[in-house]
C-alpha cells in the first residue's frame, strides 16, 4: 500500500469499558468481526469487514476504568509525528500524549485542536492504516464539530498544509478540507447553540459506510444504541448519528442513496 499524504485520515479506534458489548454491537451495526486482542498492546483489538481492517476497540488502560465516556479517535497520517506534534503546538494546539512508538507497527500521538477536539497522529510501520475505506462497514468520512472556526480552521490548515472551501449556503457554516486541490479528506461545522446544549464539547465525527441506514440505525437502536440525528438524504448519501450504548458517538451513511445537488462551495 503506498504510504497516505500527510493529513489524510488512515485510522480510527475507540475505547470500551466493555469490549465484548462494543464487539456485539458493531459487528451487528456494521458487520465488523474481530481478531485476537493484542495483550501486549493492552489487549488492543482489530476490527474487520471482510478481512480487511477497518478500525480497533481497546479496554481502559488499568486505572483508567472510570474516567469518561467512549469516545471514537480519528487517527491523521504523518511521516514524522514528532515533527508534527510540535506544528500542533505552534498552532496552538495541545499534545495529550507525547509521540510514543508501538512496536513495529508504527508511532502515535494524541492531541487536541484549539476549540478542543480530540484527534491522533499516525506514522505507519507495519500497520499502514484502513484496509478498506467507502465500503460497507469501513470509515467513509470525518467532521469537526465545532463552536469556534476562527481556531479550528487555520489550525487544520497550518499542521497539515490543507487548501479548503466553503459551502456556498447562508445558513450552514461548513467548510471542506483537501489535500492540494485533490479529493476532500475532513469537514467542519459550526456547533450552533440550537443544536448543541453547551456541555458537548468538540468533537470529531466519524461516518462509517453501510448498505442501508435505516437498517444500521434500527440495529443499533435494538442493541440498546441511540438515534441523535437522521436517518437523512442529502447528496452526499442518506445518513443518520448514532450514540451507542457506551456513549460514543458515530454516523452511518449509505453513500449510494444521493438526494438533491451537490453544493457549490467557494
Amino acid at each position: 500500500m503506498a504510504v497516505r499524504p500527510e493529513g489524510t485520515p488512515v485510522w480510527a479506534d475507540a475505547m470500551f469499558k466493555d469490549v465484548e458489548v462494543a464487539k456485539t454491537f458493531y459487528g451487528d451495526v456494521l458487520g465488523w468481526t474481530f481478531g485476537e486482542s493484542s495483550s501486549e498492546f493492552g489487549n488492543y483489538t482489530q476490527a474487520y469487514k471482510g478481512g480487511k481492517a477497518v478500525a480497533a476497540v481497546v479496554p481502559p488502560m488499568p486505572g483508567q476504568d472510570g474516567e469518561g465516556q467512549s469516545t471514537w479517535c480519528l487517527y491523521f497520517a504523518s511521516a514524522d509525528v514528532a515533527a508534527t506534534a510540535e506544528k500542533i503546538r505552534a498552532a496552538g494546539g495541545t499534545v495529550l500524549m507525547e509521540p510514543m512508538q508501538v512496536g513495529d507497527f508504527g508511532s502515535m500521538c494524541i492531541a487536541q485542536e484549539p476549540s478542543g477536539a480530540v484527534f491522533g497522529l499516525w506514522q505507519a510501520g507495519q500497520h499502514e492504516g484502513f484496509e478498506l475505506e467507502g465500503e460497507s462497514g469501513s470509515y467513509a468520512w470525518a467532521e469537526v464539530f465545532t463552536r469556534e472556526p476562527a481556531k479550528t480552521d487555520p489550525f487544520f490548515t497550518d499542521v497539515f498544509g490543507y487548501g479548503s472551501k466553503k459551502m456556498k449556503d447562508e445558513h450552514v457554516d461548513y467548510r471542506v478540507f483537501d489535500l492540494g486541490g485533490a479529493q476532500p479528506v475532513l469537514g467542519r461545522m459550526l456547533m450552533t447553540a440550537e443544536d448543541f446544549p453547551p456541555e458537548i464539547p468538540s468533537y470529531i465525527q466519524l461516518y462509517f459506510a453501510v448498505d442501508n441506514c435505516d437498517k444500521a440505525v434500527e440495529a443499533a437502536q435494538r442493541l440498546g444504541g441511540k438515534k441523535l440525528f437522521g436517518p437523512m438524504d442529502s447528496p452526499f448519501g442518506r445518513f443518520a448519528a448514532i450514540l451507542d450504548p457506551q456513549g460514543a458517538t458515530f454516523a452511518v451513511i449509505d453513500l449510494k442513496t444521493t438526494v438533491g445537488e451537490m453544493p457549490e462551495m467557494e
